[in-house]
């Protein structure tokens, strides 16, 4: 488990000192500025279309070296634009091809890898899956802050092409060290059986298909956030200080409950901790407008955001993990994947055009209500005809907790089994 973890969080340093190099590069050989966002794009394309294409290679990831072998796809992914660089023969052609790659393999080796991982964790012990999950979530922060600063320093020093090749080194570091992770038996189901649709797996785990949900409206508002941001300094003549306050509120805040989340996880009811993350997320979005007059205040409003978020995306975690099993556990993280992903992506799409109709601050606005309201009526959705349920003396919803008499279960927040 430890291998996947140090794996996860070297292929994500790479990819952070990367993303910093690649669209000056990028500019520099193809002279246009819309080349810069080609391999998002692309690999976003191959995001948004896996739940199609991608549902039986991902299902067949269940040991080390199956994943490592999809580390190495994505590997190849990056040198199409690492060499190409180095040769200064760098197109859109290569930039287009990169994204379908490294996309079509994170599409299917995200979600296989965090199934892997709650996978051995629970054959551990009750709680260690949530536990390793957040750990995951935490080296994945660690990247996203320390990344871009040590970027910064070598394209400053050396400058942008040694970092081409930052993220096909750290895959293939990834790869050698998740190929000595053996197979691991399945709880339910077998290898060989047809994986049930996404669709099917959330319709019985309403929990889970309403955590996804918050989280797919959650991220796609993002938007109002990092752009927001951005444009209200512009408008009010302080260009780049406002984004700059609430990112590095947002991300002490965050790597603060990253550190902190996978201490409690197990220990903290599931939906309420769902809910109330989006909603103090929903909170800061609303305030921040109001408190552009003090860049401490909006970054300490920005890191109270920050820091509840790694909890509701634990517990969301943890609600997969104790849920399901064997093939519904992929099918679920995939569901999450491609909410989250996709969410963000189509957000930061057309989130331009929403800021240029309402307004920065209207928007912001807008975004804080939806985060706050959508989380209140999915989860009263889910919650009030279970207590109706439960009232009557009627047997409990199909994604109930377990009893404590299923000995083969993993131990809820509650203590049960």
């Amino acid at each position: 488990m430890l291998r996947i973890l140090l794996a996860t969080f070297v292929s994500w340093m790479g990819l952070r000192l990367t993303e910093v190099a690649l669209p000056l590069i990028a500019l520099q050989q193809t002279g246009s500025v819309w080349a810069t966002g080609l391999v998002a794009g692309s690999s976003g394309i191959a995001l948004l279309t896996s739940p199609w294409w991608a549902a039986r290679l991902r299902h067949r990831l269940t040991s080390g070296p199956a994943l490592a072998a999809v580390l190495g796809v994505q590997a190849l992914g990056y040198v199409t634009v690492a060499v190409a660089a180095t040769l200064d023969t760098l197109t859109v052609v290569h930039l287009c091809l990169s994204g379908l790659i490294v996309g079509a393999a994170t599409s299917v080796g995200g979600p296989a890898t965090r199934a892997m991982l709650a996978d051995l964790g629970d054959r551990i012990g009750p709680g260690v899956a949530v536990r390793a999950l957040a750990w995951q979530d935490l080296a994945h922060r660690i990247s996203m802050v320390a990344g871009p600063p040590v970027a910064a320093w070598v394209v400053t020093q050396h400058g942008a092409m040694p970092l081409m090749w930052a993220d096909t080194v750290a895959v293939l570091l990834a790869a050698a060290l998740v190929a000595g992770v053996g197979r691991y038996a399945l709880r339910q189901g077998s290898a060989g059986a047809v994986p049930r649709r996404a669709r099917e797996v959330l319709r019985g785990h309403p929990v889970v298909a309403e955590g996804i949900a918050m989280a797919a409206v959650g991220w796609f508002w993002w938007f109002a956030f990092a752009l927001g941001l951005a444009i209200l300094g512009a408008e009010t003549g302080r260009p780049g200080q406002l984004i700059a306050a609430g990112m590095a509120g947002y991300g002490m805040g965050s790597l603060a409950g990253s550190a902190t989340a996978p201490l409690v996880v197990t220990r903290l009811p599931q939906v309420p901790t769902m809910v109330t993350g989006w909603i103090v997320l929903g909170a800061t979005f609303t305030a921040l407008p109001w408190l552009d007059s003090s860049l401490l205040a909006l970054a300490l409003v920005s890191a109270v955001g920050g820091f509840v978020t790694p909890f509701g995306l634990a517990a969301l975690n943890a609600a997969i993990t104790e849920h399901t099993s064997g093939e519904d556990r992929r099918t679920a993280f995939a569901a999450q994947h491609v909410a989250g992903s996709g969410g963000s992506s189509l957000g930061m799409l057309t989130g331009g055009a929403v800021i240029a109709l309402l307004g920065a601050e209207n928007t912001m606005h807008v975004a804080g209500v939806v985060l706050i309201a959508v989380p209140v009526v999915l989860a009263a959705r889910t919650l009030l005809p279970r207590r109706r349920q439960d009232s009557r003396g009627t047997q409990p919803a199909a994604d109930a907790p377990p009893r404590p008499e299923c000995a083969d279960s993993v131990s809820g927040p509650s203590g049960s089994c």
